[in-house]
Parts: C-alpha cells; sequence; structure tokens
C-alpha cells in the first residue's frame, strides 16, 4: 500500500474547506491544506456573506436615520456619506473574524497550512511553488468568483464585482447593476439608500427570479420606491467606457435600443467555479461549465477526490458549504457513506425587508406536479410589526396534501431568523399542531410562525361539524350576538 504524506490534503480555505480542515484534525487525521491567497477565510469573509451583510446594517441605519420622523422623532438632514468610513467598518468587522479563520488557530488544532497556488500532478500529489504534498484523499474546496459575461466591449470598459465593491474610495454618484439576483439586489438598495443613483438590468422580467413571484415583485416593489430604477426584460448588447461615464447599451422587450450611463458598473451574473490551475484535466477528474461533477458523497468520478462548496456547481451559499465540508468529513474520515441531503435547506436574501425560504415555493411544487394548499399571514397583522413600523410582508407556508409542511417562506422583518424556527420543524418532523400549541413570547415577530399554523389548525377546531358536535354533547346554546364582525 502507498504511503502519503497527509491522511487528507484540502485545496481551498474558505467555508467548506476549514470546516473539513478542523474536523478532519481534530479526529486525528494529519491533514494539510493549501490557499492561494494570503488568508484564510475565503470569499465569504473578504468579499462576500460578511461584507455584504456588514454595508447592508450601515445602509439600514443610514435609511432609518433619515426616516426618523415615521417614528415621532425629529426630522433630520443628513451629510453625505463618506463611503471611506463604511469601508473601514467593513475591514474591522472581517478583521475580528479573521482570528477565527487564522492559521494559527487551525495549527493549534493540528492542521498545516500552507499559502500558495495548487496544481495536481498526479491523483495523491498536489505542487505549491517548489513544494510537493501527498495525500490519501484530496478535497478541491476552491470556491467561485464573479463570472464574467462575454458581453462586446467589457473587456476595455471598467467594471467592478463583488471583489472590489466593498474597498472603493468613494461612493459612486451612480452605478448600473447587471443581474437581478440576491447579490445584485442587495446591492442595489443598498447603494441606493447610501445615495447613489442605482440602475439594475436583467434579462429575465423579473428579479429574484428562483423565489415565487408574489415575494420576488414586492421586494422588487419596495426598491422602487426607495428609488432604485429597473429595466428588466433587457438584453446587454454592448458597454462602453467614455469621458462622460461607462455606458450601457441594451435592447428591452420592445426591441428599443437604448443607452445608459453611471459611474460605476457592477457585474452580479452569476458564478464561476474556480477551476483553473488545478490541472485537474492531467488528473482525470470532470468537470463542466458549472463545476465540478460530484456524486451524492461529493466524490469526483476519481473517488478519493471531493469537491465541496461552490466548486462543484451546486448551491451557492456559506451555510451549504458548510454542511458539505461534514458530509465530506463523514465519507473520508469516518469511511460512512453519507449523501447530501438539501430537502430542507434554508435561505434568505438580506434585503429590507428579508426573504427567508425553506423547502419548497410555490414555483418548485407546480414543477413537480405536487398538489399543495397556501396558508398565509401578513406582517401588518402582527403586533410586534406594527409597534416597529413594519408593515410589508408575509409568511407563506405550503402543506402536502397529507397536511405536512413542504416549505416556508417569509417575506418580513428578521426573516433570516425567523426561518429557523421552521428549519428545527421540518427537520425534527414536528407536527404544525405542535407549533401551533407552543407559547411564544408576546409582543415577538415570531409569533407569526404561531400565527399561520393556528390559521391552518382554526379551519379544523371551528368548522361548522365542530361547533354541531359540540352543541349535541354538551348542550351548547350558540351564538350570543347576531351580527358578525
Amino acid at each position: 500500500m502507498a504511503d502519503y504524506e497527509y491522511d487528507i490534503g484540502i485545496i481551498g480555505g474558505g467555508a467548506a474547506g476549514l470546516t473539513i480542515a478542523a474536523g478532519a484534525a481534530q479526529l486525528g487525521a494529519k491533514t494539510v491544506l493549501i490557499e492561494k491567497e494570503k488568508k484564510l477565510g475565503g470569499d465569504c469573509l473578504h468579499y462576500g456573506c460578511v461584507p455584504s451583510k456588514t454595508l447592508i446594517a450601515s445602509a439600514r441605519v443610514y435609511q432609518q436615520i433619515k426616516n426618523s420622523y415615521h417614528y415621532g422623532l425629529p426630522r433630520i438632514e443628513l451629510p453625505p456619506v463618506n463611503y471611506k468610513d463604511v469601508t473601514a467598518r467593513i475591514q474591522s468587522v472581517i478583521d475580528i473574524i479573521q482570528k477565527h479563520d487564522s492559521e494559527e488557530r487551525f495549527c493549534k488544532l493540528g492542521a498545516k497550512i500552507e499559502f500558495g497556488d495548487a496544481e495536481f500532478t498526479d491523483e495523491h500529489s498536489v505542487t505549491t511553488g517548489d513544494k510537493r504534498f501527498t495525500a490519501k484523499s484530496w478535497v478541491i474546496a476552491t470556491g467561485s468568483s464573479a463570472m464574467i459575461p462575454p458581453i462586446k466591449g467589457l473587456d476595455k470598459t471598467p467594471f467592478i464585482t463583488n471583489k472590489e465593491i466593498f474597498s472603493l474610495e468613494k461612493l459612486p454618484e451612480s452605478m448600473i447593476i447587471l443581474g437581478a439576483g440576491p447579490i445584485g439586489i442587495e446591492m442595489a438598495q443598498s447603494f441606493n439608500r447610501l445615495g447613489s443613483k442605482v440602475m439594475v438590468i436583467d434579462l429575465e422580467d423579473r428579479i429574484l427570479n428562483k423565489e415565487d413571484r408574489d415575494m420576488s415583485d414586492e421586494v422588487m416593489a419596495v426598491l422602487k420606491e426607495e428609488g432604485v430604477d429597473f429595466r428588466l426584460n433587457s438584453s446587454v448588447i454592448g458597454v462602453n467606457d467614455t469621458d462622460k461615464g461607462r455606458e450601457v447599451a441594451i435592447r428591452t422587450g420592445e426591441e428599443t435600443v437604448i443607452t445608459l450611463r453611471a459611474e460605476t458598473i457592477l457585474l452580479a451574473l452569476g458564478r464561476a467555479a474556480n477551476i483553473d490551475g488545478l490541472a485537474l484535466e492531467k488528473v482525470g477528474v470532470e468537470f463542466t461549465k458549472r463545476g465540478i461533477k460530484v456524486d451524492k458523497r461529493l466524490r469526483t468520478n476519481i473517488k478519493h477526490i471531493y469537491a465541496a462548496g461552490d466548486v462543484n456547481g451546486g448551491f451557492q451559499f456559506t451555510h451549504s458549504a458548510g454542511y458539505e465540508g461534514g458530509i465530506v468529513v463523514t465519507n473520508a474520515i469516518f469511511r460512512l457513506p453519507r449523501k447530501v441531503n438539501y430537502t430542507h435547506l434554508p435561505w434568505c436574501t438580506y434585503t429590507d425587508p428579508e426573504l427567508a425560504v425553506i423547502g419548497m415555493n410555490e414555483s418548485m411544487a407546480k414543477r413537480q406536479g405536487i398538489n399543495y394548499t397556501v396558508w398565509t399571514e401578513e406582517f401588518k397583522g402582527n403586533d410586534r410589526s406594527l409597534a416597529e413600523g413594519e408593515k410589508r410582508g408575509m409568511i407563506k407556508m405550503l402543506l402536502d396534501e397529507k397536511e405536512k409542511p413542504l416549505g416556508v417562506q417569509i417575506l418580513g422583518p428578521h426573516a433570516g431568523d425567523l426561518i429557523g424556527e421552521w428549519v428545527a420543524v421540518l427537520n425534527g418532523k414536528v407536527k404544525i399542531s405542535t407549533l401551533a400549541s407552543a407559547i411564544h413570547p408576546y409582543p415577538t415577530f415570531g409569533e407569526i410562525n404561531k400565527r399561520v399554523a393556528g390559521t391552518f389548525l382554526s379551519e379544523k377546531i371551528f368548522s361548522e361539524k365542530v361547533k354541531k358536535g359540540l352543541k349535541m354533547f354538551f348542550n351548547l346554546k350558540g351564538r350570543a350576538c347576531d351580527t358578525e364582525c
């Protein structure tokens, strides 16, 4: 049997790679992790989740101060935003979290960290610079980067992606965002709130096209009211750099060609797997335009080589990457055949209000031909929501024919936190009646979860059949007032 230096080698120090490195090392596996950047943490920490949510928080507070008069407070005229102060705060948050994702911490756990570009030389060997590492199993967890589309003139026109947007020298006076997915929409609202004139362009006739249309349309309505301009059902036919700004030529749904101009262009048109330079062809690892092909155990066609996180072309969330890291540890270290299961994977778009989802939405259920019923409650009926001036949004619960939850969508304040209760309900197979009868503190946003479950049960409990039965057995006298509310 071949003797390898390490039990497991990992390429990529993002959410998936760090999860695997920490788990494997603490279990006693000799572990090496190779990261091409100078620091660990991956895209999420440095250019994704952490800086974006920090920026969103700053923009939200600025918006709340501008709207102070809605809360019975004095109207305040605010000075313009100094974006350098915002980016300084973003970096300070990154620096705090970086300590948890430091080389020193992982060394203490038992994992060796190596910085540099990794390249496969054979199925068990990887080189970085003049160093060679051999491992019994390898994991590719190199993540993804912003996709750069083949738009005419883009190679000669300056643009930014998520990698540059959090370290700009100043706030752009105007910004054109190409793409109406979660990244594009979150940044559109934030920069608009901070003072940029923002326009969003997308080929689809709606934003957030993976969500149910009633939910995504409500998000768009909020952004429109705040001042974001949308050019949907439009294709980009070219871009140009001029002395008056960046120009974007689009063809609208009416086949009209118009030219738009802004100081900055932000690309938010999806992600591409980071596989260049790994020499996957040399060892025969199969991949497509989406990413590295894996089975449900996250193994590539070379069974001792795994791929986890964005690089495998699946769900592009930090929490799913961490989950997949756990799947790899189970398979590679424990040698147990554990498979991924995304049935109850939650996600959240951090607009204001937030849009959080778990399980199926109506679009998914219809595509699969599943019969379902829909139960909703609006936040304007939640006392805490009214007290805090939050009147937009609703919760939507889908039940199958057996009256079991298929999925839940929440559009409203703190939706990303509120969906956590449904993570427990769906994964724990908790009955709807149990949720409806559980005591929730008052007044809280969380009551809306109990309320939607109660709405479903109330049709059964307060039905004519139940009333007739109670009248028959207990001689109830019926209504005391003839006027119905």
